[in-house]
C-alpha cells in the first residue's frame, strides 16, 4: 500500500523537472508543510473526537501546560506560595484557561479529578477550568531552574500515574518541561496532551488538543 508521503514524493518527482527553480522551491516547502500537518497529533476533528471520548471513558488522562504566562522561568526571588514572586497568567492566559474549561464541558466532561503543580500559574489555570476542587501535586512542580531533577522527578510522576485511579476524568496541570520530560512532546501554552500509561509504566501519547 502506498503511503501518503510516498504519494507526495511521487508527485514531486513527476513534476519538478518541468518547474522553474523558484517554483520547485515553493513545492518543496509545500510538501514539507503538508507532511508536518499530516503527522501532527490532534490535527483532525475526527481525532479530537476520539481523544475526548477516551477522556470521558477513563481510558486516558490529560496533561495541560498552564495557560499563557508571559516570560520564561521565574524571578530569582521566587518563593513557593507567594504569587507576587512568580511569573503569573496574563489576562489572555486567564481567558485561555476559562476557554479550556468550556471545551471540557462542551464535550460532556463537567467534573474531573484535577491535580496541579504548586506554582501559581498552574493553580490558577486549574481553578479557572471549573471542573472541581484542585489538589496540589508536588510531582507536577517545575524543574526548569533545577534541570538536574528531571529524571528523578519524571520517575516519581510515572509511579504516581501507575497508582492513579480513573473513577473520573483525570486532569493534570503542569509545565512544559514536565510534559516534555514525560512524553518527549513540546506543548504550547494551554495545550492538552492526552496520554495513557501502560501496565509496564510506559507513557503513550494519544494526541493533543490546542486552545486559542
Amino acid at each position: 500500500m502506498i503511503s501518503w508521503y510516498d504519494s507526495m514524493e511521487a508527485l514531486f518527482r513527476s513534476t519538478h523537472h518541468r518547474l522553474r527553480p523558484l517554483k520547485r522551491g515553493w513545492l518543496i516547502l509545500l510538501v514539507v508543510a503538508l507532511t508536518l500537518i499530516h503527522a501532527a497529533p490532534g490535527f483532525s476533528s475526527d481525532n479530537d473526537t476520539e481523544l475526548w471520548n477516551s477522556l470521558r471513558s477513563g481510558n486516558s488522562l490529560v496533561l495541560i501546560r498552564h495557560a499563557i504566562a508571559p516570560g520564561t522561568g521565574d524571578p530569582n526571588h521566587f518563593k513557593l506560595g507567594d504569587c507576587s514572586t512568580q511569573r503569573n497568567l496574563s489576562a489572555a492566559g486567564r481567558a485561555q484557561a476559562q476557554a479550556i474549561g468550556r471545551q471540557f464541558r462542551a464535550h460532556g466532561i463537567k467534573k474531573a479529578r484535577v491535580f496541579s503543580s504548586q506554582w501559581c500559574r498552574c493553580m490558577e489555570t486549574a481553578e479557572l477550568l471549573e471542573l472541581g476542587p484542585v489538589i496540589e501535586l508536588p510531582e507536577l512542580n517545575s524543574f526548569f531552574q533545577q534541570y538536574e531533577r528531571r529524571d528523578v522527578q519524571t520517575q516519581h510522576l510515572k509511579k504516581w500515574l501507575k497508582r492513579a485511579t480513573f473513577d473520573h476524568p483525570l486532569v493534570l496541570v503542569t509545565h512544559q518541561v514536565n510534559i516534555t520530560g514525560l512524553t518527549d512532546f513540546y506543548p504550547a501554552s494551554g495545550e492538552m496532551v492526552i496520554i495513557k500509561s501502560s501496565d509496564s509504566g510506559e507513557i503513550l501519547v494519544l494526541g493533543s488538543i490546542e486552545t486559542d
